[in-house]
């Protein structure tokens, strides 16, 4: 499938503009649109644009309750569990993010966590709310089940990333990870290609592994069985177990400290999904001078870069680093969008009434997608 690359700021202005058209404030529609640029950004493509279509579909079918804002209904001196009301993912997460950095400024320490949200986009953007103050920050959310559990053949947990966001130089630490072997996101993607889905990603209803995106995908909407195998792959070996076990912690920290839905009941009601969000905020002046945590971190991060390379490999990356480079890249040379999401922005503007040339002028829909509309 063919890219289409444009200016981060065409993008800014266009998906500013669909938040608003959906009933979002200027601010509202700016910090949603951040969240998922961001991820453009960064070169994770799931996350990004190709989001868009998820959430006109849930504000469509209500879901996504675009009035609602956040509430706290519990709060210690270094704690909070909001409810979200269903409002939008990314504004109930900067508002639970922002109480865990507020309350580790005051004491050291702030967690929060959050029931009834909705996607939140990329769990390492609100860690790296955090560590852009000079804190350690945590994330992570469930989700709609697609996780099989180790031994099973049900999806029973979310793709339940956890991220992990600690100052330093000269790249910040980033690590952001599902606790899958991959998003449902991917699956997307390779589905948008037409492409098989590489070996050790998936299961089929009956347990068995499967290549097949459109089959996946769809087992994952009906409930039918199969899914997406844990970190690890879909048995001991090789630590499918701790995937599995990795995926329950972000399930700890979001549905079951807040109350709220787990994973195996999300996106199964018909006006809200139910996901849940953790948070949290650690000062590292809590453990002595921050300054000298930062250049003892720092300097660990440089041995590892700087460790002996195997044969052929050219580096060694630290979690972070790949994406400070493809923002930088990114924000001088343009963000690639695929076809099958410009087709998708396209008939979304159809649906808001946005002139979709005005945005992306001299962009021709491939020929095989005319009369396109709705069918996402």
């Amino acid at each position: 499938m063919a890219y289409a690359t444009w200016k981060i700021d065409t993008l800014e202005r266009f998906c500013a503009d669909v938040f608003a058209a959906f009933g979002f404030t200027a601010e509202e529609s700016a910090n949603i649109s951040d969240v998922l640029l961001t991820a453009d950004l960064y070169g994770i493509e799931s996350h990004g644009m190709q989001r868009m279509v998820r959430y006109h579909k849930g504000i469509e079918k209500g879901q996504i309750h675009v009035d609602e804002k956040p509430e706290i209904v519990f709060e210690t001196p270094i704690s909070a569990v909001i409810d979200g009301h269903s409002a939008m993912g990314q504004l109930t997460s900067i508002f639970a993010m922002n109480k865990a950095i507020e309350k580790a400024k005051a004491t050291g320490v702030g967690v929060v966590s959050v029931r009834e949200s909705n996607h939140y986009g990329i769990a390492g953007y609100y860690a790296q709310m955090a560590s852009k103050q000079g804190l350690i920050g945590f994330s992570c959310t469930n989700s709609e089940a697609i996780m099989v559990p180790t031994f099973g053949r049900k999806a029973m947990i979310g793709s339940n990333p956890i991220a992990v966001a600690v100052p330093a130089d000269p790249y910040p630490f980033l690590f952001d990870s599902s606790t899958t072997v991959v998003t449902r996101g991917k699956l997307e993607m390779y589905n948008k290609m037409g492409k098989p889905l590489p070996q050790g990603w998936a299961l089929d209803e009956t347990g068995a592994p499967s290549d097949e995106a459109p089959r996946v995908l769809s087992n994952i909407v009906s409930k039918n069985g199969g899914g997406i195998m844990p970190l690890g792959g879909s048995s001991e070996v090789l630590g499918s177990h701790k995937g599995y076990g990795w995926g329950m912690v972000a399930e700890l920290f979001s549905s079951i400290l807040s109350l709220g839905v787990t994973s195996n009941e999300c996106c199964t009601f018909t006006d809200k999904t139910g996901i849940c969000h953790g948070f949290a905020a650690l000062d590292p002046a809590a453990f002595g001078n921050p300054d000298e945590i930062k250049k003892h971190f720092s300097e660990y991060l440089e041995a590892l870069r700087e460790s002996p390379r195997a044969e052929g490999a050219e580096r060694i990356y630290t979690h972070g680093e790949k994406e400070v480079l493809a923002q930088a890249d990114r924000r001088e040379n343009g963000v690639p969008v695929n076809d099958g999401t410009m087709i998708e922005l396209a008939d979304l503007c159809n649906y808001l009434n946005l002139d979709f040339a005005e945005y992306f002028p001299g962009y021709d829909l491939p020929a095989e997608f005319a009369g396109f509309s709705g069918n996402y």
